[in-house]
């Protein structure tokens, strides 16, 4: 007698801040439990494993807020057997929706009007770039200031490595300073 497969599960990340995902792995033990009854295929919070489609149970968390996501979400659901949204993001838009009742250069100019006003550096603290790069930091001149002020290159590396690293400049700077 063929063994019967086990259900395939796949979980999704679209515009959130993971909370969502990391709740579930905060069940640990019942996850294991689940883990027994059936094959999580896809979950990149938890694994570095990435099985193909189909999927007979997909969730998703997080807003759809591009284009390309709305593409994503139609790939997603086209290999899934079931797809089922979890928390706020996914079920009502979640804190990215509030985009649809304002202009977004308003709330960006209310936000970071001038970043933050530069109060870690005022008090003799690190800037770590938590208002996002501006959109032609002078990384060069940055990671001068920071040698300058008794930073190792591998510290600077570091630095450029947080929270903005995938920022193209903040990428390149930290190479230029890495191990």
């Amino acid at each position: 007698m063929a063994r019967r497969a086990r259900p395939r599960l796949a979980v999704w990340k679209f515009a959130s801040c993971d909370g969502c995902q990391l709740t579930l792995l905060d069940c640990e033990d019942e996850l294991l439990s689940l883990a027994r009854q059936l094959d999580i295929a896809y979950f990149a919070e938890a694994s570095r494993r990435m099985l193909r489609g189909p999927y007979d149970l997909s969730l998703v968390e997080g807003s759809i807020t591009t284009p390309a996501d709305a593409e994503r979400v139609q790939r997603v659901r086209h290999l899934s057997r079931h797809l089922v949204t979890i928390g706020a993001c996914a079920t009502a838009g979640g804190i990215q929706a509030l985009r649809n009742f304002a202009d977004v250069r308003e709330f960006a100019a209310a936000v970071y009007p001038t970043g933050c006003g530069a109060i870690c550096p005022a008090y003799g603290r690190g800037c770590y770039g938590c208002f996002g790069p501006a959109e032609t930091p002078n990384t060069a001149a940055i990671a001068r200031e920071f040698f300058s002020l008794g930073m190792t290159e591998r510290d600077i590396g570091r630095v450029f490595r947080t929270f903005n690293a995938a920022a193209e400049a903040f990428r390149k700077e930290s190479e230029a300073h890495g191990e």
